[in-house]
């Protein structure tokens, strides 16, 4: 199957006019479908798409990752240069109000920016499922997905409102974009909220391959502990990952540690960057 992966949108732009910001959006395209995974914060995923000469009305289904504003920021531009009804494949939770609550800082709120009629609106037909959704015969989510590791937490500062009342959030909306390649799986991530290597296992679970061949997207180690980032290079080394073009929430830190540890197996997954499998 061929396949091509295209980052719209994050923290970094690697080619000139093309805008950064923190988010992420990555194109998937395939003889069997085109999916908008993730939309970006703002503008810069439908403004890079129009400067890489991408034509978003080609998209056949949005998949959001969670519900966080740096991931469905860009849904309303998006629809608008769509320009047609299209479906957008989510977990429930993506609607619940989160928030980011820092001890000493200001309660900020994080989720998506919109109202669910506005997107409506213009075109957006959601489709909520806890379970993993088949979008194609090649190509799925994931669902919410387990947390089996030890060493990948969801930070505490990450939380919803009910009510009056705060609560940490289980961020169950949590999710991937799994591939099935006859190299091996590809795995998207938006966040890994729930752990990169957690995702990994989820996706060999439910698809029954071994073999991960690529994983692209964030990985949410960019406040994590060394001890956590090290057992994850090992937990990817294990897995016998092939390629890796992480980025965004993974931040420069751990990015460094891999790009060192991994050589040629890493690439910084910026804004611009296109993949052909």
């Amino acid at each position: 199957m061929s396949l091509q992966i295209t980052t719209l949108s994050e923290n970094t732009a690697g080619l000139g006019g093309l805008m950064a910001e923190w988010g992420l959006s990555i194109l998937v395209e395939s003889e069997e479908t085109n999916i908008l995974f993730d939309t970006g914060q703002s503008l810069s995923a439908s403004h890079n798409a129009e400067i890489m000469g991408i034509d978003l009305s080609r998209i056949d289904k949005i998949v959001l990752s969670h519900g966080h504003f740096d991931h469905t920021g860009g849904l309303k531009q998006a629809l608008l240069c769509i320009g047609k009804e299209i479906e957008i494949i989510a977990h429930p939770d993506i609607w619940a109000a989160k928030y980011s609550r820092h001890q000493g800082r200001e309660v900020r709120y994080i989720g998506i920016p919109f109202h669910r009629q506005t997107l409506e609106s213009l075109g957006a037909k959601f489709s909520l499922s806890r379970e993993p959704v088949r979008l194609s015969d090649n190509i799925m989510t994931s669902g919410e997905i387990p947390m089996t590791t030890e060493y990948e937490i969801i930070e505490p500062h990450l939380q919803v409102k009910e009510g009056r009342r705060f609560k940490p959030d289980k961020l169950l909306d949590d999710q991937a974009l799994i591939i099935t390649t006859g190299a091996g799986l590809v795995v998207i991530l938006g966040c890994a909220h729930h752990g990169v290597i957690n995702t990994l296992y989820h996706a060999q679970k439910l698809t029954g391959v071994e073999a991960i061949y690529a994983v692209f997207g964030g990985c949410h180690l960019i406040s994590a502990t060394e001890e956590r980032i090290w057992l994850t290079i090992a937990a990817l080394k294990e897995l016998g990952v092939q390629l890796l073009g992480l980025s965004h929430c993974t931040g420069l830190a751990a990015s460094a540690i891999m790009a060192r540890e991994f050589g040629e197996r890493f690439l910084f997954n910026i804004a611009g960057t296109a993949i052909s499998l």
